[in-house]
This record gives C-alpha cells, sequence and structure tokens, in this order.
C-alpha cells in the first residue's frame, strides 16, 4: 500500500508509472544497470532502458559508468522535488504572463467535484481573501486550511469559523455548533461563495458562484445561524 502511496506522489511531480517504480528502484538500490532494474520490478529490458533514458532527460537519474559498465543513479529526493517545483512555478509566471484575454462574462454557477479539487478551490480562496472570510465545516476538515486561515489572521483579516468543536485560532470569531457532517460552506468578501459536500463517493461536490442573490442568500444563512449560537453567550452575560 504504501509502495502504491508513493509510486502516485511521485507521478504528481511528472513521472509516469513505470517512471515512479523504476525510481522508487533506484532509491533503494542505489544504483543499478538497466538490466538489473527491469528484473527487480519485472518489466523487460526495452521498457527499462527506454524508460531509464526518458528519467535522465527529466533530472530524475544521473548516467554513470564504472569499467565500461552503464549505471543508473538516482537523483536526492529532496533535490528532485525542488527541481520540479521550481521548473512548475516558472512555467506558472510564464503562462500568467502570457494567458489569452478572457472575454467578460456573467458570473454563473459551477460545480467542483473531486475530494482535492475541493480542497484546492478553498485554499485558494482563502488565499485570495481582500478583507474577510466566513468557513463553516467540521474541526477536522479546518485543520487542512490552517495555513491559509493563520496568513489571513496575520494580514489581520476578519476571519469567522462556524464549526464543530473547539479550535485555537487567535483574533479569529469562532462559534461552536452541531456537527458538521460532511458539509462545508465558504463566503469570501462578500463576493464569492463555496457550498457543498466533501465526502467521498457521490457526496462529493460543491458549488461555486459570484452571483450576488445567491451569496447575499447563503450569507444571510450563516449570519442567522451565527446569530442562534450567540445568543447563549449573550444570556450568561447579562
Amino acid at each position: 500500500m504504501e509502495s502504491t502511496i508513493f509510486a502516485e506522489k511521485l507521478m504528481e511531480f511528472g513521472l509516469t508509472r513505470q517512471e515512479a517504480a523504476i525510481y522508487e528502484c533506484l532509491l533503494e538500490e542505489g544504483k543499478a544497470t538497466g538490466y538489473e532494474v527491469a528484473k527487480l520490478i519485472g518489466i523487460s529490458r526495452s521498457n527499462a532502458y527506454n524508460s531509464l533514458a526518458s528519467m535522465t532527460e527529466k533530472g530524475v537519474a544521473y548516467l554513470a559508468e564504472e569499467n565500461t559498465i552503464r549505471k543508473y543513479v538516482p537523483v536526492d529526493l529532496e533535490e528532485f522535488c525542488k527541481n520540479r517545483i521550481r521548473r512548475m512555478d516558472e512555467n506558472r509566471k510564464w503562462l500568467c504572463e502570457h494567458k489569452p484575454e478572457e472575454k467578460d462574462y456573467t458570473e454563473g454557477y459551477i460545480t467542483i467535484e473531486g475530494a482535492h479539487n475541493i480542497l484546492d478551490k478553498i485554499r485558494n480562496l482563502l488565499s485570495s481573501a481582500k478583507d474577510h472570510v466566513i468557513l463553516s465545516c467540521t474541526r477536522n476538515y479546518l485543520l487542512l486550511m490552517v495555513e491559509e486561515l493563520e496568513q489571513l489572521i496575520r494580514m489581520q483579516k476578519k476571519v469567522v469559523i462556524i464549526t464543530d468543536q473547539p479550535v485555537n485560532f487567535d483574533r479569529a470569531k469562532v462559534y461552536i455548533g452541531n456537527a458538521r457532517g460532511t458539509a462545508v460552506g465558504l463566503i469570501v468578501d462578500s463576493k464569492y461563495v463555496l457550498a457543498g459536500e466533501y465526502g467521498e463517493g457521490s457526496a462529493d461536490n460543491c458549488l461555486y458562484s459570484g452571483q450576488k442573490n445567491f451569496v447575499k442568500l447563503y450569507k444571510t444563512a450563516l449570519f442567522n445561524e451565527i446569530k442562534l449560537l450567540a445568543m447563549p453567550k449573550e444570556n450568561k452575560q447579562r
């Protein structure tokens, strides 16, 4: 299981499944010939040599010669990851500078599916907040966004959280309510809303929109919940 996860993580850095398996093999062995790699992971020698040639071009492995024997040495994992991230960031900057001009269009309703895609969208929305955010979700899901939330707090943005268990965020307004289940809701700067379910399977999609009426409606719903949760505190203070 761990080996499968390791390979899948490597594939996120641009390797094919076979290249990921070979790289993992090289990391374990330290160095190996194409023949040895083929034998160790159970693929043909031609496939092994083709993948190794591709991996040297991608900066995943080095080619070394020992007494006329060609062996492949893995690039340090941390170095490989940093190199890929650096190149991707350079490509990101270039693409942003050269992207086609977008046509103006009326903000509609977008469905976002998949746990990773939903979490990525939430993190990006939090990072783009100019003034304030209101976030509703379970404590466990909240902990996946600690970095983004703390950054907002450091930048003195208003952060309001509705969750099901106590959390410690200095200078954030936290309300503890009923169990959230897999429901998640986010309002950013009173301009954008993301709401839905982040669970696995069919219950794994969220609606995202900048439609003013939808934003206003969802904001009212969250504010009403906040008022109800604040009532016990107000009664105790009297």
